[in-house]
């Protein structure tokens, strides 16, 4: 790279010999809609600058590694980045984009295509800086300043997102008011153009494959965590980026929810319950759970109760989701839980789902009036409508999941994976 003046900027241009950048053959095609990604980065951004621009906001300072790459359509060691403020992106209302980058990776950032600089980034952290954290964070703030009054010369209103409280300091001291980034990034990743729903699905087709590999290790005497690495080698294989959780879980481990894949040996005529929660192909998040039967018995009677109430559940609840509607009306028409259930619910009926999970969050209607807000759903959004059944007193739980676009009539069905007829049957 060259350095481009005293900021130690580099310009994005031809990379030089070595520096080959990952590219698909050609752009993918899903359900006859082609996926440009540089478009689809470019739509991004107008989106979040228009959503600036509504909160008179002069420019972002983004450190979230999933915010960045929605932003800039640049990627590097997100889980690493999510706890080291190593790169981070500045995206003034209007001007240059700028990503400042780890140390050696400006290369991974000049490839982007809507950035137009890249620097290499200072890192405000105990671990990077020790005792000159101090003079870290007020060299960070001194050269965001100048970026920021460079391509917004009157700028005031600056959305944050989280970052060191010394460095978030020394940017309010250089005359800022800093505002909350979050608002304005949620609201513009939530409704999807035609080629971010494509790029969904061909997300959920690779992830759905792994889900299927899993499904087939799943026997008597196979550990929850040999079971959960079929899903890991099937989708990195298929160039997914990442599991975000590992929500894979057998037999008593089932209920409470939340118990995470572990070196347990699954035991004959058990459940095994799976949240995928894959950040799959274009880094879109894949998104749905199902919950299979160990064998190589029939399930039991309660087996199948409580399967067939989880799947009552998000079958009754899929149909509330309309544009237009609002997070008060799905929750007072959802599906009411049982009171034998209601304590281990799920903390939502429905998530927002794109990059990752986002909004909007809709609650139950008893959790409404304490923990809930008003929302509309915008045709294009995309959501997961969930279900969690497993009872206060223990016992196996059911977890299943559905991924689905919004639509001005209703909803489009996104996850394909089937449902386990089995365990749906009544018979004995």
């Amino acid at each position: 790279m060259n350095p481009a003046g005293p900021t130690g900027a580099v310009t994005p241009g031809p990379l030089q010999a070595g520096r080959v950048l990952p590219q698909r053959a050609a752009p993918a095609v899903v359900d006859g809609v082609a996926i440009d990604e540089a478009a689809v980065t470019r739509a991004r951004l107008a989106r979040l600058r228009a959503e600036m621009a509504a909160r008179d906001l002069d420019a972002v300072v983004l450190l979230d590694p999933v915010n960045l790459r929605f932003a800039t359509g640049t990627r590097n060691m997100q889980i690493f980045t999510a706890r080291n403020p190593a790169r981070y992106a500045l995206v003034p209302v209007e001007g240059p984009v700028t990503v400042y980058e780890f140390h050696g990776a400006g290369h991974l950032a000049a490839a982007g295509p809507v950035v137009d600089r890249v620097c290499e980034a200072t890192t405000v952290s105990y671990v990077a800086a020790g005792d000159h954290r101090d003079d870290k964070a007020r060299a960070w703030a001194r050269e965001l300043a100048a970026a920021i009054r460079a391509a917004v010369p009157e700028a005031r209103r600056i959305g944050i997102e989280p970052v060191q409280h010394l460095a978030a300091e020394a940017l309010a001291a250089e005359g800022f008011v800093l505002c909350d980034a979050q608002e304005p990034v949620e609201r513009a990743r939530a409704r999807k153009t035609d080629a971010e729903i494509a790029m969904m699905k061909a997300s959920l087709r690779v992830v759905e494959k792994g889900v299927h590999a899993l499904r087939d290790a799943i026997r008597p005497g196979a550990s929850e965590n040999q079971v959960w690495a079929e899903l890991h080698r099937s989708v990195i294989a298929d160039d997914a980026d990442y599991v975000e959780t590992r929500l894979l879980n057998s037999g008593p481990r089932t209920n409470p929810w939340y118990q995470e894949s572990s070196p347990r040996v699954i035991e004959a005529n058990e459940l095994v319950a799976l949240d995928t929660d894959v950040v799959g192909p274009y880094g879109i998040y894949a998104d749905f759970s199902r919950t299979f039967f160990s064998g190589p018995g029939k399930p039991s009677d309660e087996q199948r109760r409580l399967y067939r109430t989880a799947w009552e559940q998000i079958h009754h609840d899929v149909e509330l989701v309309k544009a237009g509607r609002s997070s008060r009306e799905i929750a007072e028409a959802a599906w009411p839980v049982p009171d034998e259930f209601w304590e281990r619910r799920y903390f939502v009926l429905m998530h927002g789902v794109g990059l990752t999970g986002e909004y909007p969050y809709i609650l139950h209607g008893r959790d409404m009036q304490d923990h809930g807000y008003d929302a509309v759903l915008e045709e294009n959004m995309t959501l997961c409508v969930e279900a969690y059944i497993g009872g206060a007193q223990g016992g196996e739980g059911v977890k299943l999941e559905q991924q689905v676009r919004v639509t001005r009539d209703g909803y489009e069905l996104l996850s394909a994976f089937p449902f386990e007829d089995e365990l749906l049957s009544r018979e004995v």
